[in-house]
């Protein structure tokens, strides 16, 4: 049986030996990610996987995010208290819980309705009040309910389609990890103008894909 002291100990490192390794160095979000109980956004037969430096099993196929990528994308994106976040791709609901904990507020999409059902009971028992989570295709987003000061896919995708990119307010960011396996790499686009978009890419990862998303065309010759 593990002790609350032991969890502790575990999540502690976490933090020491792969979040701050990863350049996550702001104290608000490594804070956070003391607070808000990554376990509890697990199935009971997941919670292993909660401190380990891969991504943890959801139903549906699906998956978590690693710590790393959650933690730097939550850094990078520097979300402000008034702010309104829609995330797609709610799994298990823990990255919402951190937008929230930084937002006003967030719409969180989930296709499976099992997980959406998942994340609704693990927000609801972690406190957190300002996240919706709806069953719909994140691929579409939620225009009728933007624009959004910060979008974040929370999984990855062959590009970021512009009708997503057009639910940003201007001076909105979107946090997307985009490519092909093996090579993908960290999206932040900022929303200039009514028509212009300027894109960093920092740092690379690999993550599984967004459902319903397009994939490019595959020639055969």
């Amino acid at each position: 049986m593990t002790t609350t002291a032991q969890l502790e100990q575990t999540r502690f490192n976490m933090i020491e030996q792969q979040i701050r390794p990863w350049d996550v160095l702001e104290p608000a979000v490594l804070a956070l990610l003391s607070e808000v109980k990554r376990e509890k956004f697990l199935p009971a037969g997941s919670q292993a996987f909660a401190f380990v430096d891969m991504e943890a099993p959801l139903p549906g196929g699906q998956v978590m995010l690693s710590p790393k990528v959650e933690a730097r994308a939550l850094q990078d994106l520097k979300i402000q208290k008034h702010e309104k976040v829609l995330e797609i791709g709610t799994g298990s609901g823990y990255m919402a819980a951190l937008l929230a904990a930084s937002a006003h507020s967030v719409l969180s999409l989930e296709i499976l309705p099992e997980l959406a059902t998942l994340a609704r009971n693990n927000l609801r028992n972690a406190g957190v009040r300002n996240v919706e989570v709806r069953h719909a295709d994140g691929a579409e987003g939620a225009a009728a309910d933007g624009p959004f000061d910060v979008i974040v896919l929370s999984g990855s995708v062959a590009a970021v389609p512009e009708k997503i990119k057009a639910q940003l307010k201007l001076g909105g960011r979107l946090f997307a990890i985009v490519g092909q396996e093996p090579m993908m790499r960290s999206n932040f686009i900022t929303r200039a103008s009514d028509t212009a978009f300027q894109t960093t890419q920092p740092w690379d990862t690999v993550a599984p894909r967004l459902v319903n998303f397009p994939e490019p065309s595959k020639f055969s010759f």
